[in-house]
């Protein structure tokens, strides 16, 4: 047990100065008593609850839960709010405000009176975010993610929020259904709070913070509305008053060697590709040196062997009654560093013993896997040469070694308004390109690179092409889709040299992407080009353009990435 006098909160509340009596006189007023001030430790709630976030929409309730295992365990917990990324609804894209949000999360943990710290979760960015903030914070910290909702249900067939309502929309476009078929899928394809029920970047970062060692195990997978996950959270309520008197940091978690585990099982569970660049921007702020090679790296030697959509056939509700994550991580048990601390205080080989998978259909064993790589590979060539990224696990196996030639378009508006074209030139061996889609082009790096099947490609039954996009897709989406490259085209990278009819080398075994184009052609190309516009001229927009890192950096700011150093490289906030 910790001395209350080496809490952090102990200089707010305790000594002879007048704002000590008032900081308590405040509190009171919210009806606390003595017991908020007798040296309890202050475990502050960290909440992204918000309506205009429905994966979030319940986290008042999850909070609650946390609340009564604090007050059981002789701590005080007091909530409070941060900015929410809610990515059906804010615009450009909630990339965009990651960062942002990061930072919301570390100034408001450093600023009060917090001696640990629970942070609530579960859309896509709000996950990352927290755990970028809390790695720069560096007190106790402990993730609560919020789950995946219930699975929808069709004429039959079960239905996953994301991955299958993109799948019917192309059929819609087809004329495969109608729009009364259309109206009842949009009745029953999100049936509860909670984020999408399929591998997508929600699911595949609640999955890297339990590899991460940031959360009790088993947590990442159970609905959002299962009274076990109410269960979970009380006990992160529980256990965060202990490792503050252990004090147990992000710092002695957040490894090179926990980030190899995580990288090694979103390799086995067929990640969402926004997990790498989320990934990397967290081992920047923990200070760990994480790179596109290590990803290329664990990817080739680590089999896929959760079979969930978008690259499998199951959805995350089949996941958790399969055994969920720890059953995964007892898979790769032989593969992964056991010696790496969790949020328990115990090592993952600890937290591993005793588990066992329930259902061999949905989680594979290594010697019989789904794919004997990655879900995930990493691309080099002169079109990416600071590297790409591709699902290889949910693209089409035929055109994972492909040339075509390109039909290109320079903006985002420019290709929606042309894609039902049946005058556009293009059929199945074309390679569609979309330029300035990336951090600064975009702005903010939006999930575009899922482009649509032209129209007239679709209606022909061509339900897959080669796409390349220096955008990211949502971890929902599926097909043979190039993203991520590297430099962008609106800081000069190749991608902005390419012209409609250039022919274009895709050879993932291989981890090539090319343009087939004279390299000295393509500089004269890229001299030509206009430079970019900035989209904005004041505020934050501005902060994001003057100091976002590349997709291959992971598109945090310069400024809050922190320096590896021999003793770890973190500093404690006092």
């Amino acid at each position: 047990m910790r001395d209350p006098k080496t809490l952090r909160s102990n200089k707010w509340f305790h000594g002879d100065q007048y704002e000590h009596l008032a900081r308590r006189a405040w509190l009171r007023s919210e009806g606390l008593g003595d017991a908020a001030f007798d040296g309890r430790p202050v475990i502050g709630i960290c909440n992204s609850w918000s309506e205009l976030t429905n994966c979030n929409a319940h986290l008042r309730q999850v909070a609650e839960a946390v609340k009564r295992g604090v007050w059981a365990a002789g701590g005080v917990p007091l909530e409070f709010p941060t900015i929410s990324l809610g990515e059906m609804f804010m615009k450009p894209t909630t990339m965009l405000f990651r960062n942002l949000m990061s930072m919301d999360v570390e100034e408001s943990i450093t600023a009060n009176p917090i001696d640990g710290v629970v942070l609530l979760c579960g859309c896509d960015k709000t996950t990352p975010a927290q755990l970028m903030g809390a790695a720069s914070a560096n007190i106790p910290s402990i993730m609560v993610t919020g789950g995946p909702m219930l699975s929808g249900r069709w004429h039959g067939r079960p239905l996953g929020s994301g991955t299958d309502g993109r799948k019917l929309f192309e059929d819609l476009r087809a004329g495969r259904i109608g729009e009364e078929q259309w109206a009842e899928v949009e009745g029953c394809i999100s049936r509860s709070a909670g984020h999408c029920t399929v591998m997508g970047t929600a699911s595949t970062m609640a999955s890297m913070a339990e590899s991460l060692g940031m959360t009790l195990p088993g947590g990442a997978a159970i609905p959002a509305v299962d009274s076990r996950r109410y269960q979970l959270a009380e006990a992160s309520g529980r256990r965060i008053v202990d490792m503050v008197h252990e004090d147990l940091k992000p710092s002695r978690i957040l490894s090179r060697e926990a980030f190899e585990n995580a990288v090694r099982t979103d390799m086995a569970i067929g990640g969402s590709t926004n997990a790498v660049v989320h990934l990397l921007a967290i081992a920047g702020r923990a200070g760990v040196e994480l790179s596109l090679d290590d990803f290329d790296r664990i990817s080739r030697d680590t089999p896929y062997i959760a079979d969930i959509k978008p690259s499998g056939q199951y959805l995350m509700e089949d996941f958790f009654y399969a055994g969920g994550l720890p059953s995964v991580m007892r898979e790769l048990r032989p593969l992964i560093h056991g010696e790496a601390l969790t949020v328990t205080g115990r090592t993952m080989a600890e937290e591993l013993q005793g588990v066992e998978v329930r259902n061999r259909e949905v989680i594979r064993s290594l010697d019989a896997p789904l794919n004997p790589e990655g879900g995930t590979a990493i691309l080099y060539g002169s079109l990416a040469p600071d590297g790409a990224v591709i699902k290889q696990t949910a693209a089409s196996p035929h055109l994972l070694r492909h040339r075509g030639k390109a039909c290109v378009f320079e903006r985002y508006d420019a290709l929606r308004a042309r894609i039902e074209d049946d005058d556009l030139e293009v059929d199945e061996n074309t390679v569609l390109v979309l330029q300035n889609a990336g951090p600064l082009g975009g702005p903010g790096f939006p999930e575009w690179g899922h482009l649509p099947i032209p129209g007239k490609l679709l209606k022909a039954g061509v339900n897959d092409i080669v796409r390349v996009s220096d955008a990211r897709m949502s971890g929902t989406s599926f097909g043979t889709d190039v993203l991520h490259v590297s430099p962008e085209a609106a800081v000069g990278g190749p991608l902005g040299a390419v012209r409609t009819g250039d022919e274009i080398e895709l050879d993932v075994p291989a981890r090539r992407i090319e343009l087939r184009v004279e390299e000295s052609e393509i500089r004269r190309r890229l001299a030509e080009r206009p430079p970019q516009r900035p989209h904005y001229r004041r505020g934050y927009g501005k902060l994001f353009l003057d100091q976002v890192t590349q997709a291959h950096l992971g598109c945090d700011f310069r400024f809050l990435a922190r320096e590896p150093e021999e003793n770890g490289g973190r500093a404690s906030v006092s």
